[in-house]
């Protein structure tokens, strides 16, 4: 892994005093890492019990206050809130007076740039975007693991290098992204983490059903060196039936996912027909064992034994 870019003395933000809007997994876990850096966390938003937690876990003394508040305390603000909530809160604290000139306001959404921001921006707000590349427990781990994470980053040119100097002091690595790629940024993560997650806990289930004690023991060096591989080697790493053409394999699979879990055969179809269009397309599945495959693979999946409707 590269190092992080240095960063020169007098492109580093001063110490900041640091509010977070929405102590959800991602805030608190931000905003302790920017303590350890030397700025001082000083207020946090949060509603729901399991946000107070948080915020008592990784935040601890700093105060629960309204939205409002926190930006009346805090010179760096945090909008760690849902995407689809991220609109009209800036809206709101915007029309409301809440945004003060010259506060640094960042959200951490994958989805948005610095545009979602433009209400603030209006009333004097210095917009940043920075989303961790991580997935986030909520407990005090997410402190360690934010070393080395990349961050997608956007903003205004004039605080480009405030915003990745942000990021290099969370222990983060900035990567620069532009606004009108954003939205392809996240679906790329998106289809690789988030999926992920859906296709080891279907794996697991599915071992369980076959009488495997501990799936997990059993996927873990498997994944693991699959992960790895496909890292270093991209499509050259395809193994398995679909990648060899096993279109019998692949005909007994479906039909037993059929049998023990209906609601898994629509995801294995679609991830191997994809599978085999990159297999075929870089020489890996022989053309003449596609089209069989290709024909399994065409089969509807059902929605219940015995109706094809």
């Amino acid at each position: 892994m590269n190092a992080p870019p240095e960063t020169r003395a007098e492109d580093r933000p001063a110490r900041l005093t640091v509010g977070v809007v929405g102590a959800g997994r991602v805030g608190p876990a931000l905003a302790a890492s920017l303590q350890l850096a030397g700025h001082r966390p000083v207020a946090a938003s949060g509603v729901s019990d399991a946000s107070r937690r948080r915020a008592a876990a990784l935040l601890p003394d700093v105060p629960l206050v309204p939205p409002a508040e926190v930006l009346a305390r805090a010179e760096l603000v945090l909008l760690t809130v849902p995407d689809d909530a991220l609109p009209g809160l800036v809206q709101g604290l915007a029309e409301t007076g809440a945004v003060r000139p010259g506060q640094l306001l960042a959200h951490t959404s994958g989805r948005y740039g610095v545009q979602v921001l433009d209400p603030a921006r209006r009333a004097g707000a210095l917009p940043l975007a920075l989303h961790p590349a991580m997935t986030f427990t909520g407990t005090p781990v997410d402190v360690q693991r934010l070393a080395g994470c990349s961050f997608g980053v956007t903003a205004p040119e004039e605080l480009r290098l405030a915003a990745e100097a942000l990021v290099i002091e969370m222990g983060g690595e900035p990567e620069w992204i532009a606004e009108e790629n954003r939205a392809l940024y996240h679906a790329a993560l998106a289809l690789g983490a988030n999926h992920l997650v859906t296709l080891v806990a279907q794996s697991m289930d599915l071992l369980r059903t076959a009488g495997v004690a501990a799936p997990d023991r059993m996927l873990g060096p498997l994944l693991g060196a699959a992960l790895d591989n496909a890292l270093r080697s991209g499509d050259a790493a395809l193994t398995g039936p679909v990648a060899r053409g096993d279109a019998g394999t692949v005909a007994a699979h479906i039909t037993e996912l059929r049998r023990h879990a209906p609601g898994a055969v629509a995801g294995y179809l679609a991830m191997a027909r994809a599978t085999a269009d990159r297999a075929l397309a870089h020489g890996l599945l022989k053309p003449e064992l596609a089209e069989d495959l290709l024909g399994v693979l065409a089969e509807r999946p059902t929605t219940s034994q015995g109706d094809d409707r």
